[in-house]
């Protein structure tokens, strides 16, 4: 199905043509008035029955009327109307952050944090817009950037199959990783068209451990979301797990809360949206958001063809009411 739009115009002048197309109704108005006068001059009414075709009905009309509506759809084509539409980005980096420390053992999100957080992860890989250069990086400790910016989706889902679990939750230290790895990819593709637009995708279950300090350390999660805001990188964080989150280290259990209030301070100074996701199934929706977000633009874009078809397809009805009708064509 199609719809007619009427969301704007690249080229409104072609509506002048408006102009002839209300001239020619006028003048086939006067043409049907004249027509009659010179019938009704006839005197001999006796041999104009018989020399004179059988008054048609208003059905006569139909061709021309059929027509000029033709010529209105066509007009209406060539002024170039448009619609805003989603369209799929043709280019634009987003770059994968994913938690890998210890505490993604949990298993308040079944099987584990961890895998829950894997399966969604490659869906989300998976179902990007061909156009989009997608990068992985994992962090505990150290950030690692497992696979750069790229449009092959299988290196990039076989990474996230390989995720390892490591110690301590270094956010800040993953962020500044991804603003690098966009940079130097921006770097390569920028071109005349300037650097694509980029995004990051943080998934984290953890409050920031490394460093020890809160997150407005030189090297903490807060100053790198501001570094974020000045690239206009937006971040956008998924907060990933339950309050009620337990792994067991070194024989003993111990409580891995999910730290929303610093994922939400992230998005926030970055410019970025805040995500909480304490099930898989809620993960998975969440993904499903951001790949709509980040896979699709709106834009103004070319809606003349059903225009254009309906005009054509007016002009050819014309035509065939015409011949069936009168045996000319109008």
């Amino acid at each position: 199905m199609f719809g007619l739009s009427f969301g704007g115009f690249t080229a409104p002048w072609w509506f002048l043509l408006l102009i002839v197309v209300a001239a020619i109704v006028a003048g086939y108005v006067i043409v049907q008035r004249m027509r009659r006068k010179r019938t009704m001059r006839f005197t001999n009414l006796e041999l104009l029955e018989k020399v004179a075709p059988k008054r048609q009905s208003w059905i006569r009309h139909l061709p021309p009327v059929v027509l000029v509506i033709s010529l209105m759809l066509l007009t209406t084509a060539m002024a170039g109307p448009t619609d805003t539409q989603r369209v799929p980005r043709n280019r634009a980096t987003v770059m994968l952050v994913i938690d890998v420390s210890l505490s993604m053992e949990a298993t308040d999100v079944r099987p584990t944090r961890l895998r829950a957080a894997q399966d969604a992860a490659k869906d989300f890989a998976e179902g990007l817009t061909p156009g989009i250069n997608l990068g992985l990086i994992s962090f505990a400790g150290t950030a690692s950037v497992m696979v750069s910016p790229t449009t092959e989706r299988a290196s990039v889902v076989q990474a996230i199959d390989n995720l390892k679990l490591a110690e301590s939750t270094a956010t800040g230290e993953a962020i500044f990783a991804a603003l690098q790895s966009i940079d130097g990819f921006a770097q390569i593709v920028g071109g005349a068209q300037g650097a694509p637009p980029a995004r990051i995708v943080l998934m984290t279950d953890g409050k920031q451990t490394v460093p020890t300090d809160d997150g407005d350390d030189p090297r903490g999660a807060f100053t790198a979301a501001r570094a974020a805001k000045d690239q206009k990188i937006p971040v956008s964080t998924i907060s990933f797990g339950t309050t009620d989150g337990e792994v067991t280290i070194d024989g003993k259990s111990q409580p891995v809360p999910v730290d929303d209030e610093s994922m939400k301070e992230i998005a926030e100074l970055s410019g970025g949206e805040f995500y909480r996701a304490a099930t898989a199934d809620q993960l998975h929706r969440v993904y499903d958001t951001l790949g709509e977000q980040i896979g699709y633009e709106t834009k103004n874009a070319d809606a003349s063809k059903p225009w254009l078809m309906l005009g054509t397809l007016a002009a050819l009805l014309a035509a065939g009411s015409a011949l069936f009708i009168g045996q000319r064509l109008p």
